[in-house]
């Protein structure tokens, strides 16, 4: 495939928490830059454009979902994750992006809910959006792995787990606005089939996936919120760059040994440096995509680069 240049950016509805981490084609290997914010999302593609060394594709992993549970989109009367993109917030959706307060606000047309704690329950949701369980509003790559539980649904709002905030500023401030000129992966196709020259392909991304796959031990053997906890695995991202000698990583080194920082963003500078290397490994062909063929994965649900591929449950 012909890739100029792989990011990663670790979302967060707090500006000051997002970050990046890039790799640049020079030549047969990848540059990694060490980590640096996200900051205006409004060019963060075209710039991200700019620092390509060769003509080729730019691919932008973000670990915000990019789908929608099936259920729902066959509720909604829609086609596609595609055309629900293009109609939210107009029309009889123009409600769509805000939070509901209250139980009586929510509807298909306003699905995320609630703004803040105080009287609520998932029920509530269940009922107003007609499925029997929560694992209605999940999608296939949000349901248990051998490595974790399910993820918390993408219309469910509280918690130290949400997605939902992230999801609504990602799609508003990313995927919207750029939608005519990026390729959504796996919506449009391989990534193979998708990195021609000049083209921007926008993937999902989970760095806690990623974790597993280059040896992390899972938590709460450490934590990934305290310097000396991300120090303490940090042999696991020194050894993921000797065994990649076409991955040039001399750039973050100093970050990995010092746990990537004791300020308050030292954890999504690690999840950005993670998260690319995970995305790494699916382009250099250490790892699958992961996605299938299957249509709910095209039309509506997408998938998490590089997780595992789907289960033949519900296909």
């Amino acid at each position: 495939m012909s890739l100029a240049l792989v990011a990663h950016c670790d979302w967060s509805i707090d500006r000051q928490k997002r970050w990046k981490c890039v790799a640049v084609c020079d030549g047969s290997r990848w540059i990694i830059s060490a980590p640096e914010p996200v900051s205006d999302t409004a060019t963060l593609l075209p710039r991200l454009r700019q620092r390509a060394k060769i003509d080729g594709a730019t691919l932008v992993g973000f670990d915000f979902p990019i789908g929608l549970p099936e259920a729902y989109g066959r509720a909604i009367g829609l086609s596609s994750f595609r055309e629900a993109l293009q109609t939210f917030g107009t029309g009889s959706f123009a409600e769509w992006y805000m939070v509901a307060e209250h139980r009586s606000q929510i509807s298909l047309h306003r699905p995320f809910y609630p703004m803040r704690p105080g009287g609520t329950q998932r029920q509530h949701l269940f009922d107003a959006l007609g499925v029997a369980t929560g694992a209605d509003l999940l999608r296939h790559c949000e349901r248990a792995t051998g490595e974790r539980g399910n993820a918390c649904m993408i219309f469910w709002t509280l918690g130290g787990n949400q997605v939902g905030k992230a999801a609504i500023t990602g799609w508003r401030e990313i995927i919207v606005p750029n939608l005519d000129e990026i390729a959504l992966w796996p919506f449009d196709g391989g990534i193979d089939v998708l990195a021609h020259p000049g083209a921007t392909i926008v993937a999902e991304t989970y760095p806690g996936d990623v974790y597993g796959q280059i040896g992390i031990s899972p938590r709460p053997l450490w934590s990934k919120r305290r310097q000396s906890g991300r120090r303490s695995i940090s042999h696991h991202l020194t050894r993921w760059l000797d065994a990649r000698p076409q991955v040039d990583g001399t750039a973050i080194l100093d970050a990995i040994s010092d746990g990537f920082g004791s300020d308050r963003a030292g954890e999504d500078r690690f999840d950005a440096t993670v998260g690319l290397f995970g995305m790494l490994d699916v382009v250099d062909g250490y790892r699958s995509d992961g996605a299938s063929d299957d249509r709910v994965i095209g039309q509506w649900e997408g998938w998490i680069l590089g997780q595992a591929g789907a289960r033949s449950e519900g296909f």
